[in-house]
């Protein structure tokens, strides 16, 4: 199991704290193999980086899909190889999205803290402009409270240092969602012809063992179909050598 592991900045205690977990969680995904171990520094002190912290989230959100660790430990172990922490964030985005309603109200600090980083007003507006903050985000209880996304937050807070313009990340945005449906709408097509018909048992047990392993299937097969894109933009020959 490789990851990334540049910038160990954080120690077991900031990154638990980080992550929202105890100290002792992050110890124990550690001997289940789920977190690979720190870096070890000077003194003996052991240092995380942010493949650490992305993993975390990731196997923080399968447990709040109801995964068992059985269940988690599978669906790393197909992840594909040397995924870095964006490509984590992206899978840890999408299978957010399989809670019902992933929205919480959050105070700015607390939206601070999850960020990891400050947030100016112009960084709030782009948060709000790409879905992550809801339209009129503050809490008319509270203005100082924030509706949020919280599975695409931390996948926002990295678009903010990506050098495109907002028009061209709403613009990405549109046609992710649009093939995502279509996607979504032909896999239910064939889902619904191996159950019987109104069975709501059965396509909830179908749906509950298809989710992940469609996430994977798509993930891969886009971030491969992205590098051959990219391959023929900058005019390199294919992965597979072909002419």
């Amino acid at each position: 199991m490789t990851i990334e592991t540049e910038e160990p900045a954080l120690t077991v205690d900031e990154l638990a704290a980080r992550a929202g977990v105890t100290v002792r969680t992050v110890r124990f995904y550690g001997t289940k193999g789920l977190l690979p171990p720190p870096v070890i520094g000077p003194r003996r002190v052991g240092h995380y980086g942010a493949g650490h912290l992305a993993r975390l989230a990731l196997i923080e959100e399968l447990r709040r899909q109801g995964l068992t660790l059985a269940a988690i430990e599978r669906y790393l172990d197909r992840l594909p190889p040397g995924l870095d922490a964006h490509d984590l964030a992206v899978h840890r985005a999408v299978v957010a999205s399989w809670a019902p309603d992933a929205v919480e109200t959050v105070p700015r600090e607390e939206l601070r803290r999850r960020a990891g980083r400050a947030l100016s007003e112009e960084d709030m507006d782009r948060l709000a402009a790409m879905g992550v903050l809801g339209a009129g985000a503050g809490d008319p209880a509270d203005e100082d409270a924030y509706r949020v996304d919280a599975g695409l937050l931390r996948l926002g807070v990295r678009l903010l240092d990506v050098p495109l313009s907002p028009q061209a990340i709403l613009a990405a945005r549109t046609v992710l969602l649009d093939h995502a449906r279509a996607a979504a709408h032909e896999l239910s097509r064939l889902l619904r012809e191996e159950v019987p018909e109104g069975d709501a048992q059965a396509v909830r047990s179908l749906s509950a063992h298809m989710q992940p392993l469609v996430v994977q299937a798509l993930l891969t097969a886009f971030q491969r179909s992205l590098t051959e894109e990219l391959r023929e933009w900058l005019g390199e020959p294919p992965a597979d050598g072909s002419p």
